[in-house]
């Protein structure tokens, strides 16, 4: 365990000063901001990928959904909590430059605004620190591998958001890259975060020999409340992802004219 914390707290902190030492010195012209924010979203696709990887590996493993065990799937956790912990940084650290571009606030003033405006994503990543990691790791005991390999495959659509912010940074956002990959996001993201939980309902139901509909009624009670206020968070980005998919599909009358 310790050491596993170890390789997070040194990789991903590691990758990032990396990433913005190369993008520093292969684009002189970008702004210290643009380095940091797309840094970011660099070592938040590998880890995305990391998720994914580990996730497919431990589903494709458990032949029952329920018992069947895999190492990643309580290594991988503590791989990921230095993760979030950087993470929450390094969004500060993007609001930071940002800000420190823009006008010469008060550190105070920029903590505030950063807490502000990412209030919805902070809260995510203290949900996982606090409820999930305890239940990933302590609460759910023997059981569960294949669900836990489930969420992180969760983390598919990451690289296409990430990619798609990275664009709107270089202000790419007429080519037919960024439209490409706004089709992949909502792709990813609604099979990945939406539909993976009817898919776990299934495979359990599956495993039983119970249909989709009676599975709510045959597990604990938490694993539903629990359920709910994971797929809460993903209804909402999805609803934002889909607004902004139209407006970008949405090609006012003159432009089709011309």
């Amino acid at each position: 365990m310790l050491l596993t914390l170890a390789w997070g707290s040194l990789f991903f902190p590691g990758l990032f000063a990396l990433c913005t030492w190369g993008l520093r010195r292969a684009r002189p012209e970008w702004t210290g901001y643009d380095c940091v924010m797309i840094s970011t979203r660099l070592v938040s696709s590998v880890q995305a990928v990391l998720a994914t990887g580990s996730g497919i590996v431990i589903v494709c493993y458990c032949r029952n959904v329920v018992t069947d065990r895999h190492w990643l799937a309580r290594d991988y956790v503590w791989f990921l909590i230095p993760y979030m912990v950087y993470d929450t940084y390094a969004m500060y650290l993007c609001e930071w430059y940002r800000t420190r571009e823009q006008n010469r606030r008060h550190s105070l003033t920029i903590f505030r605004n950063f807490l502000s405006k990412n209030r919805l994503m902070i809260t995510h990543h203290m949900a996982i620190l606090l409820v999930l990691v305890p239940t990933a790791q302590r609460l759910r005991g023997e059981r569960g591998d294949f669900f836990v390999g489930c969420i992180f495959m969760a983390e598919l659509s990451t690289p296409f958001v990430s990619l798609g912010k990275i664009l709107i940074q270089l202000k790419q956002q007429h080519t037919l890259l960024y439209k490409v990959n706004g089709i992949l996001t909502l792709t990813t993201f609604f099979f990945c975060r939406i539909l993976l939980f009817p898919f776990m309902y299934w495979s359990y139901g599956h495993q039983q020999k119970l249909s989709l509909l009676h599975v709510p009624f045959r597990i604990p009670f938490f694993c539903n409340v629990a359920n709910a206020f994971l797929i809460a968070p993903q209804l909402y980005w999805f609803s934002l992802l889909c607004k902004k998919a139209a407006q970008l599909f949405d090609t006012p009358p003159a432009a089709k004219d011309g």
